[in-house]
């Protein structure tokens, strides 16, 4: 166990944490949304320090994340927990796992230190913190983004984007690229089947854009939920607010955990995503979980040249220089090198 941070003293012993927009009001001898950090005594505590559940390389286009280093790979870790309950978790396993295991908290002990080691052994660019939201254990992801910066290591979250304005300025400091969810852009979604709340999302992704974090935005696109041509373009021209130059992943659904009542994304629609995320004004789009349809191409947006050619996570061909279009020398906006 370790101190957690971002928490304050409440009444009658209890604490109020500030990790997430949750902020959990805690008893002694409980814990909050997550059910990794709990109040012992009116101190909060971090159950999951160190305590990995994975550790693994992964191609840093899986995250995804499009112009962060392409073709390189990046050591993702995770711990169990999670402060969303999504209906359609692909990773519900760990995400769930001390609601669904009376508490128990699993995982291997490692040191930041070994994670970075882990890393650089394994050839990667980066340490990405994910499969789970990494807020949850940010204790030890904070401990290990430093220590990858001291070995000149860059520092990635996939995030659903619920941190706390505090925690999202904390991290700045030691955090290169993130990925945020936008998962609709209603909050009756968020409420029904992340339960959460959608603004804390959307201030997250202006607030890091501001700080200088490189992030792009996933839309996991469910039939029948967040799927109206009219909440797609509300998302579009919500991320073209922040930046033209933000990324969009539209992404392909497959039934899964608890919604296993909806039928995959039909490819029409992801094309019709990119499409309108394109017409907002948007310059670049992706299509994801897809593979081999064109909608994962980096594309010039001023002269429309090929620029990166991708088959699912594989860079199949970069034909950028520095950053740079090599046909017409557009500066495309990214993190290369």
């Amino acid at each position: 166990m370790k101190e957690a941070m971002f928490y304050r003293q409440g009444k009658d012993g209890e604490v109020v944490c500030e990790l997430c927009n949750h902020h959990c009001h805690i008893k002694d001898g409980r814990r909050g949304i997550c059910g990794v950090r709990e109040n012992r005594q009116g101190t909060l505590y971090s159950l999951v320090y160190g305590k990995l559940i994975a550790g693994n390389s992964d191609p840093i286009e899986k995250k995804p994340l499009f112009h962060f280093l392409p073709g390189t790979m990046s050591f993702s870790i995770a711990t169990v927990g999670c402060n969303f309950r999504c209906l359609h978790c692909q990773n519900h396993d760990i995400s769930q796992y001390p609601h669904t295991h009376d508490g128990q908290i699993a995982g291997s002990e490692r040191s930041a230190a070994s994670v970075v080691q882990a890393a650089r052994q394994a050839g990667c660019h980066s340490v990405c913190y994910t499969y789970v939201e990494p807020t949850i254990f940010y204790e030890f992801a904070r401990d290990c983004a430093v220590s990858a910066h001291e070995q000149k290591l860059k520092n990635v979250f996939v995030s659903n984007g619920f941190m706390s304005p505090d925690v999202t300025r904390d991290v700045a400091k030691v955090l290169d690229g993130i990925n945020i969810d936008i998962k609709a852009f209603t909050d009756d979604f968020y409420k029904k089947v992340c339960k959460a709340r959608l603004q804390p999302v959307l201030d997250n992704v202006k607030l890091m854009h501001e700080l200088g974090v490189w992030v792009e935005v996933t839309t996991l696109i469910i039939p029948g939920l967040n799927d109206s041509e009219a909440e797609l373009r509300d998302i579009a021209k919500f991320v073209k607010s922040v930046s033209p130059s933000m990324p969009w992943h539209v992404t392909a659904f497959h039934p899964t955990y608890r919604m296993m009542d909806r039928e995959p994304t039909p490819i029409s629609i992801l094309r019709r995503a990119r499409e309108i995320g394109l017409e907002e004004g948007l310059r670049f789009v992706y299509e994801g979980n897809i593979p081999g349809e064109g909608g994962e191409n980096t594309y010039c947006p001023a002269c429309g040249a090929e620029l990166i050619r991708r088959h699912g996570f594989s860079i199949i061909k970069n034909n950028m220089k520095d950053g740079s279009c090599q046909q017409c020398g557009e500066r495309i906006e990214g993190v290369w090198e």
